[in-house]
């Protein structure tokens, strides 16, 4: 990902519409496959962090701080490409997934799944919560 200037980032920033706790919804996809990864939020913050650092940087909403996707588990997001909607009220960060993507220690955070009229869970875990965290 090119390097973007503090100018181009407050321009961005900007013209994204976020809600009334200033934060916003972000789609992360793995950039060359298309696979749908997570979704987090982002604030202001966030999206500066992201683009300077070239990594997904989101805001917790439980811990009320930044969080750099893999700082505990070491499942990062190396960033390739920042999109908005048209309507600038949505981030699609396309990434580079490192390991999983899930704290549940799935690929991504859609493994829950409505087939043939039942709830199935669609996806194995690849890691065990508890060795991903070193709890």
């Amino acid at each position: 990902m090119a390097e973007a200037t503090a100018n181009t980032i407050d321009q961005i920033i900007a013209g994204l519409t976020f809600d009334q706790a200033g934060l916003i919804p972000c789609i992360a996809q793995q950039f060359d496959s298309g696979e749908v990864l997570m979704l987090a939020w982002m604030n202001r913050d966030a999206i500066a962090a992201s683009l300077t650092e070239g990594r997904a940087v989101y805001w917790s909403r439980s811990r009320s701080q930044l969080w750099r996707k893999g700082e505990t588990s070491g499942q990062t997001q190396t960033l390739q490409e920042m999109r908005w909607d048209c309507d600038a009220d949505t981030i699609l960060l396309l990434v580079d997934q490192t390991g999983v993507a899930c704290h549940t220690g799935r690929r991504n955070c859609f493994f829950n799944a409505l087939r043939d009229g039942e709830i199935k869970e669609i996806a194995e875990i690849d890691i065990a919560p508890d060795k991903l965290y070193g709890k």
